[in-house]
């Protein structure tokens, strides 16, 4: 089982529009799904057969509707009642990507104790992911306080800044950075592949297992507790869509490791799901990722 947490899930409107400028636009293409990363790593976890669950928060009626929608989907949910509404999330396509995202739910410390303990139903080789953004001022140590709580379940971690540091010394499994939040993370520029991988060694020293950087159009590298380095390189393909493209490496690569417990495998699952998404409007669907494997070159660096 793979549960995510999702503290901050959203709706995502996306239109289509020919230009943008002020005036009253007809939208050639409306779009509405349940979004939020810990959410798009559970739905392409089920897209690529796992079983799946998604935890979180969740008020108003666009909580309702994402609920509604990830059940539809197939995937168990577990949302604690929060205040406020669901963000609803517009994406403007027109040329270039506009995206304006809402505020999202109020969760106060005892919803998140409540949540922590429904953790605690993960077991010995689940998965337990972490991602996105908190509330501001539930703080930066709300996902270390639930990894040091947690019980059976492997963690991994795909947060920026504090959120992700203060986790390190609790070992999780995974953390993904990309390069951008990878020299963010360290405070300091991070160019070339070399400084990549000195800035993942660095990640690892402070307590994280394994460190996936995703590279996005030039695919990803992973340093694994035994101190490999593999780095794969993605398939050709037009780039329609980014949003999701790192959860659903992220769903990849867990889902990946669950089967074959194999480091390269697992991240040649990861970069496939990951460009399955990039490659069409929405995430990652049934059969589309396996369909990519072939074409994801993996090599040791």
């Amino acid at each position: 089982m793979i549960w995510t947490v999702t503290f901050s899930p959203s709706l995502d409107y996306a239109l289509e529009v020919d230009g943008l400028e002020p005036g009253v636009h007809i939208a050639r293409r409306a779009d509405l799904r349940p979004g939020g990363k810990g959410v798009n790593v559970a739905l392409v976890a089920k897209a690529l057969g796992a079983e799946a669950a998604a935890l979180g928060f969740t008020a108003g009626f666009t909580g309702r509707e994402i609920v509604r929608a990830l059940r539809e989907a197939g995937l168990r949910t577990d949302f604690l009642p929060a205040k406020g509404r669901c963000r609803i999330n517009v994406k403007l396509l027109a040329g270039q990507e506009t995206q304006v995202n809402a505020p999202g739910v109020e969760i106060g410390p005892a919803q998140v104790e409540k949540l922590t303990r429904k953790l605690s139903a993960a077991g010995k080789g689940d998965f337990a992911v972490l991602a996105g953004a908190v509330p501001p001022k539930l703080g930066d140590g709300v996902y270390a306080d639930i990894l040091k709580a947690g019980r059976g379940a492997e963690f991994a971690v795909d947060a920026r800044k504090g959120l992700l540091q203060k986790t390190l010394p609790h070992h999780p499994f995974l953390v993904k950075p990309n390069d951008e939040e990878l020299s963010e993370l360290l405070g300091r520029p991070l160019s070339g592949e070399a400084e990549l991988w000195e800035g993942a060694e660095q990640v690892q020293r402070k307590g994280a297992r394994n460190v996936a950087v995703s590279l996005g159009g030039r695919g990803a590298m992973l340093l694994t507790e035994g101190g490999e380095r593999w780095f794969a390189a993605p398939p050709a393909g037009r780039v329609v869509n980014t949003v999701g493209a790192g959860d659903s490496l992220v769903a990849g690569f867990l889902v990946g490791w669950q089967r074959t417990k194999d480091f390269a495998e697992a991240l040649r699952l990861g970069v496939a799901a990951g460009s399955a998404t990039a490659f069409r409007e929405g995430l990652c669907g049934p059969g589309e990722a396996e369909a990519l494997l072939p074409e994801v070159r993996i090599e040791r660096r």
